[in-house]
């Protein structure tokens, strides 16, 4: 397979988030939802609450009260509103890579799940919602479900996580280049924005405290320097691998190690095989999905591939079996990068190759 560029970049063929389904912009009147009042902070379901703004990737997203039919178009946003307790207040979820956050599987179970992948605008429509939210402006823009602009038209307020968007140019093919490098702060950010608009405040800043706490019980005096990571999403044919300063790039930075692709600042760019055994990382961090899009899902089928392979099975982290398995989720920028922080850490300790 050959390679071109100055690291061997390939020209992404498609997202690494793909199949989508196909959208249907039809003449859709919005089924009457049914609403009741919103919720003040912490307050019980039936309480009145203000209308509520926050600023969002150039758009003000304004509720009239907070929303009690949300549907959430990705993985990312499903697993923050479900940790602010509010799976009651949800009418559906879609486009999932991996099972559940552990401890959100009750919650999750009461909420409808409208698809698998990508929805349709009619089955989210179907839902009757008074909000929805998105992770990857794929999702919630040209070419996803539907538009910010199309939802507004519809009398549905749309919110777009600001960690696909804040230093981001979406623009291009693939999965968008990163202009500045992604922190958690963004992802806090995101929190305190949903927290706001649902009316729960307290319950959006405990949830902050908690991941900012875990990523510092997690990088307590760890010292990776020297110790080269390459984080391998899906595709055994083209591999999805990540640039220096998406999610991988803060959980990289946490340990104090070096992103094997850090002179690229494409989120997720393909690549040739030959690039990948010549970068040679000292750990392979392998995404074990559970959806079935795209070829080597599974953290198994990619081990089986990077151990058959003549081209990558002499590399380091092969012949060491030094593998990192993370969900795909941990590997977005989402609330679930903790958990990668967590689980890289553990690993680089448990391999010796961090003080």
């Amino acid at each position: 397979m050959s390679a071109a560029g100055p690291v061997g970049l390939r020209r992404p063929l498609l997202s690494r988030r793909a199949l989508r389904a196909p959208v249907l912009l039809l003449a859709l009147a919005l089924p009457a939802s049914g609403c009741g009042a919103g919720t003040a902070d912490d307050a019980p379901a039936g309480a009145a609450g203000p209308a509520r703004t926050v600023h969002d990737c150039g758009h003000d997203v304004r509720v009239a009260a907070p929303p009690r039919r949300a549907v959430s178009l990705n993985q990312g946003t499903t697993e923050i509103l479900l940790s602010l307790g509010l799976a009651d207040r949800m009418a559906g979820t879609a486009t999932w890579t991996d099972p559940v956050m552990k401890g959100l599987e009750k919650a999750n179970a009461g909420v409808p799940r409208l698809a698998d992948n990508m929805p349709s605008l009619e089955t989210v429509l179907g839902a009757e919602p008074d909000f929805v939210a998105a992770s990857f402006a794929s999702t919630l823009g040209t070419g996803g479900v539907a538009t910010r602009e199309r939802f507004a038209e519809l009398g549905v307020p749309a919110y777009l996580s600001p960690s696909d968007c804040a230093g981001k140019d979406n623009s291009g093919d693939g999965d968008g280049v990163r202009t500045e490098p992604l922190t958690m702060d963004t992802v806090y950010g995101e929190v305190r924005d949903l927290a706001r608009l649902f009316g729960v405040e307290r319950r959006g800043e405990r949830l902050v405290a908690d991941l900012k706490s875990r990523v510092d019980r997690a990088t307590s005096g760890i010292d990776a320097s020297g110790v080269t990571l390459m984080y391998w999403f899906a595709n055994s044919t083209s591999p999805y691998l990540a640039g220096c300063c998406g999610a991988p790039g803060v959980i990289t930075r946490a340990v104090g190690a070096r992103n094997a692709m850090d002179d690229t600042h494409q989120e997720w760019p393909q690549v040739g095989w030959e690039t990948v055994a010549d970068r040679d990382p000292d750990v392979l961090v392998l995404g074990d999905l559970t959806r079935k899009s795209q070829t080597a899902e599974t953290a198994a089928k990619k081990i089986e591939f990077l151990e058959s392979d003549p081209v990558t099975r002499n590399m380091t982290a092969v012949r060491e079996k030094r593998y990192v398995l993370l969900s795909g989720q941990a590997m977005n920028p989402t609330i679930r990068t903790v958990e990668g922080v967590e689980q890289v850490a553990a690993a680089l300790r448990e391999f010796g190759l961090a003080r």
